[in-house]
C-alpha cells in the first residue's frame, strides 16, 4: 500500500499553546503546528484540515526562530518528555507566564491584579529526583529505525512514548535525570540481553522485567534502586536477580537503598511488594528545616531543588499569622502542611490517599510537630463537608489539587465557609482558572505566581493569592 501523501505549506510560527502546541495563522486559519517555536519559518505537511483549524506537523526547518537551540538529548522529539528542549531557557519562562495569563484572561475570564514573572529553576537538567522507566515487549521503532532488522523490537527499557501504554522507546540517557541512569539503563539492558531475559508485555501481560526506578536526594547523598519484576518463573529470571542483588552495587556509585520488588497486577503501575532489601528502604529529604521520609512507592515532588523556593513562595504569600487557623486541602505527604505549622496556630491536612497521610503523621511525629492534625478523606464527597463543617473554621484555606481541578461542591463549600484568604497552587492554569471563576463570586485574585518546577516542558505550577471581597 502506498503511503498516504499530505498538503505541504510554508508557514511562520507565532506563537506558543498549551500543552506546548506551536500556533500559525496562514489566510485566516489557525494552523496547530508540533514541534515549533515562535519566529521559526517551516514547511509543514497538513495532516488534518479542518474549515476553522489545521493540524500539522514539520517537515523542514527553513528559517529557525531567534530562541531555537539544540535540543540536548538525542530523543528529543520521540520521547515526548521534554518538548521544550529546543527553546532557551529564558523564552521558557515567558511562555509558561503567557500560558497563566491566557487562562485566566480566557478560561477564568476574572480579573487579577498582579503576575509575577516566572520563577525559575535552578537546575534546567539532571533536576528529576525520580526517574521511572519501564520495560516493555514491544519496542517503539524511531523513523530512523525503522527497517532495521538488527533492532530486537521484542525488548525495550526507557519511557512510553505519548498516547501508547503498549509501546516503550528505548533510551540510553536521561537528562532531566540524574546522570548515573545512563549507566544503570545500559547495564541491566546488557544483562537481560545476555541471560535472555523477557520484558513485560503490556497488552498480553507475560514477561519478566516490569519497572526499574531511581530516587536521589537533592543533596545527592543518597540513590535508591528499585526493580520490579513478576515472579521468578525459571533459571534465568533467578541469575537476572542475582547478578542485581550482588554486582550492581559495583557498577553505580553511591547507591544507598538497593530493593527488588514483586507484582502480578496487570496495570502498568510501578508499584510491587518488596522481596529483598540492602540498606536502607527510605530516603530522607530536608526542606525547610523538615525531615521527610520517602519511601519506594510513595509521591513526593520530583524536583526537590526548586521545592524549597517553591515552598517559600506558597508559605510567604498565604502569609500565615501566629494565631492562624489553616486549612491545607489536598495535602499530600505534607510537604507544605509540616513546613507552615511553624508559622500558624493550627494547621489541619486533609487527603484522599492513605498512605500519604500515614507518611505525613510519621513526619510529623519524626519532626515534633504538635500544632497539625492530618484527616484521610475524600474532599469530592459529602462527608467531607460534614468533616469541614466540624473544623475550627480557617483564616487561610491552602488548596493545592490535582490536574482536574476541584469538585464544586468543594467550591461551593469554600464560598459559604468565607475564609478571608485563599491561596490555590496548581499545576493546571486551566482548571485553576475555571475554580476562580466560581469563587469570584466572593473573591478577587489579587496575584499570581507561575513556578518553573519543570524545565523544557511546558507544564507550570501556578500560585493564586484569592481574597474575601470586602475585607480589604
Amino acid at each position: 500500500m502506498a503511503k498516504k501523501s499530505y498538503p505541504e505549506i510554508e508557514l511562520t510560527i507565532d506563537s506558543i499553546g498549551f500543552e506546548g502546541v506551536s500556533i500559525a495563522r496562514h489566510e485566516g486559519k489557525v494552523h496547530f503546528i508540533q514541534g515549533g517555536i515562535p519566529g521559526d519559518t517551516v514547511l509543514c505537511s497538513i495532516h488534518k484540515n479542518k474549515s476553522k483549524y489545521a493540524e500539522g506537523t514539520i517537515k523542514q526547518v527553513i528559517k529557525p526562530g531567534a530562541g531555537r537551540v539544540q535540543a540536548t538529548c538525542s530523543h528529543f522529539g520521540v520521547c515526548g518528555g521534554c518538548k521544550w528542549q529546543h527553546l532557551v531557557y529564558e523564552e521558557q519562562l515567558h511562555w509558561k507566564k503567557s500560558h497563566v495569563i491566557d487562562a485566566f484572561d480566557r478560561i477564568g475570564k476574572i480579573p487579577f491584579n498582579h503576575v509575577y514573572e516566572t520563577m525559575p529553576s535552578e537546575k534546567t537538567f539532571h533536576y528529576r529526583n525520580k526517574m521511572e522507566f519501564s520495560f516493555g515487549a514491544s519496542r517503539w521503532l524511531t523513523a530512523e529505525e525503522m527497517g532495521n532488522e538488527n533492532i530486537n523490537t521484542s525488548f525495550a527499557v526507557g519511557l512510553h512514548v505519548p498516547g501508547r501504554f503498549d509501546k516503550v522507546l528505548d533510551v540510553d540517557n536521561c537528562h532531566i535525570g540524574d546522570s548515573r541512569n545512563q549507566l544503570l539503563l545500559a547495564s541491566i539492558r546488557s544483562k537481560a540481553h545476555e541471560l535472555s531475559v523477557t520484558a513485560h508485555h503490556a497488552r498480553e501481560h507475560h514477561g519478566f522485567l516490569r519497572n526499574v526506578i531511581m530516587r536521589t536526594d537533592r543533596r545527592n547523598t543518597q540513590c535508591m534502586i528499585v526493580l520490579i519484576t513478576s515472579p521468578i518463573s525459571n533459571d534465568q529470571e533467578s541469575d537476572f536477580i542475582e547478578w542485581y542483588k550482588t554486582e550492581l552495587l559495583n557498577i553505580i556509585p553511591n547507591i544507598t537503598s538497593h530493593i527488588w520488588a514483586t507484582t502480578e497486577s496487570k496495570s502498568g503501575v510501578a508499584f510491587g511488594e518488596i522481596q529483598w532489601s540492602n540498606g536502607s528502604t527510605t530516603i530522607k529529604e530536608i526542606i525547610h528545616d523538615v525531615e521527610f521520609t520517602i519511601s519506594p512507592f510513595s509521591f513526593f515532588q520530583t524536583n526537590a531543588v526548586q521545592l524549597e523556593p517553591f515552598i517559600s513562595a506558597i508559605i510567604q504569600t498565604a502569609d500565615i499569622k501566629s494565631d492562624d487557623i489553616v486549612w491545607d486541602l489536598y495535602c499530600g505527604a505534607g510537604s507544605i502542611t509540616l513546613p507552615a505549622a511553624k508559622y500558624g496556630k493550627k494547621i489541619i491536612g486533609f487527603e484522599l490517599s492513605e498512605s500519604s497521610i500515614i507518611d505525613a503523621n510519621v513526619n510529623k511525629h519524626d519532626n515534633n510537630i504538635t500544632n497539625v492534625e492530618f484527616y484521610h478523606e475524600d474532599l469530592h464527597k459529602k462527608n467531607a463537608m460534614t468533616l469541614l463543617s466540624q473544623c475550627d473554621k480557617p483564616d487561610i484555606v491552602i488548596l493545592d489539587p490535582p490536574r482536574a481541578g476541584i469538585h464544586e461542591m468543594l467550591l461551593q463549600h469554600l464560598l459559604s465557609v468565607e475564609s478571608p484568604k485563599i491561596v490555590y497552587v496548581s499545576c493546571n492554569p486551566a482548571t485553576q482558572a475555571r475554580d476562580c471563576a466560581i469563587l469570584h463570586e466572593k473573591y478577587d485574585v489579587l496575584s499570581l505566581q507561575p513556578v518553573d518546577m519543570f524545565p523544557h516542558t511546558y507544564h507550570v505550577e501556578n500560585i493564586a493569592l484569592l481574597q474575601l471581597r470586602n475585607t480589604q
